[in-house]
């Protein structure tokens, strides 16, 4: 079987984010739809940059789904593992409002949503196995099955000396508990290689609103992981090394139209980067680069950057 970089695993949704600006969803009367989903997003992200990827998901088995495999076909990413869901489930629709470059919110329908149904019995394990990298994101733990699939693809990545990389995701939708939430982000993010997450995400990992980012990774570093990614948005990023390194990330201002998407896009300029054995330092710049990029524009999938896209915003910047 062809050895992908990358495999991504959980959500593949449709976003429909408000074409009118500066007014609160109420008002808004036109959206426009995109692919999204976390790891639907950083699979089109990480192939627009020219990585070899694919992705294992549930979706619909109507026309949303069709645009979403649509999509994802012509964006380069192999698509042999996004199953149709045979039980009439819908896809997860968000809908975006951008009341102001400081102000947005998503409002998601995500009950009995097909990407949550995602069975073991829906890949296979020699797909996981033929990848060097398997990013899982926090979302698809949230509930069964899908939370089976999820532990098992990454034991079985685990095995076969497959990468893994936690995405936290939170989404707190699709929860039943903050109790539950903290019970399997942790047990996923103890059995990573590396984890990606907002301050706000490794809060809710922990249960804790008054930890701090060295106290989370040295909890964490006495399991799997060897780098831990710690997002602080505006402020930048922190990445955490297993030898103690601690690697400050830059921000790249920009024109904000709106907030969400960055995660998605940081995760794919950082994955991409330390693809190119570009280290952790040049990582983070790449992850900030494409996040600031999306944030400047409408979508988050159709904006997802190119590598002259960030590599220019880079020279610039440190220009």
């Amino acid at each position: 079987m062809e050895k992908k970089q990358l495999i991504t695993f959980g959500r593949a949704a449709v976003d429909l984010n408000a074409t009118e600006y500066n007014r609160p969803m109420e008002e808004t009367m036109t959206f426009t739809k995109y692919v999204g989903g976390s790891p639907a997003n950083v699979a089109i992200g990480t192939a627009k940059l020219g990585l070899d990827v694919g992705m294992i998901a549930k979706v619909s088995d109507d026309q949303h789904g069709n645009f979403v495999l649509d999509y994802m076909n012509k964006a380069g990413v192999d698509t042999k593992y996004i199953t149709k869901d045979t039980e009439g489930r819908k896809i997860g629709l968000t809908f975006t409002e951008i009341k102001s470059p400081e102000e947005c919110s998503i409002l998601m329908y995500r009950d009995h949503v097909a990407d949550l149904y995602l069975d073991v019995n829906d890949f296979d394990d020699e797909y996981i196995q033929s990848a060097e990298t398997l990013l899982v994101s926090g979302t698809s733990l949230s509930q069964s099955p899908s939370r089976e699939a999820a532990l098992h693809a990454i034991d079985t990545a685990r095995q076969n000396g497959v990468e893994v990389i936690i995405e936290l995701d939170y989404r707190p939708y699709t929860w039943k508990s903050k109790e539950e939430t903290s019970i399997y982000m942790t047990a996923a993010a103890r059995m990573a290689d590396v984890v990606i997450g907002t301050r706000d995400e490794f809060n809710v990992l922990e249960n804790s609103e008054d930890q701090t980012d060295e106290a989370s990774v040295k909890k964490l570093f006495e399991y799997s992981p060897q780098l831990i990614v710690v997002k602080h948005g505006v402020k930048g990023s922190k990445a955490f090394t297993r030898n103690g390194n601690v690697i400050e990330g830059d921000v790249y201002k920009t024109q904000v139209l709106k907030t969400f998407g960055a995660g998605d896009s940081f995760a794919s300029g950082f994955i991409y980067a330390m693809k190119q054995n570009k280290g952790v330092k040049e990582a983070l710049k790449y992850g900030s680069a494409a996040a600031s990029i999306v944030v400047s524009k409408h979508s988050s999938s159709e904006a997802m950057p190119t590598v002259e896209e960030i590599e220019t915003l880079i020279q610039n910047h440190e220009g």
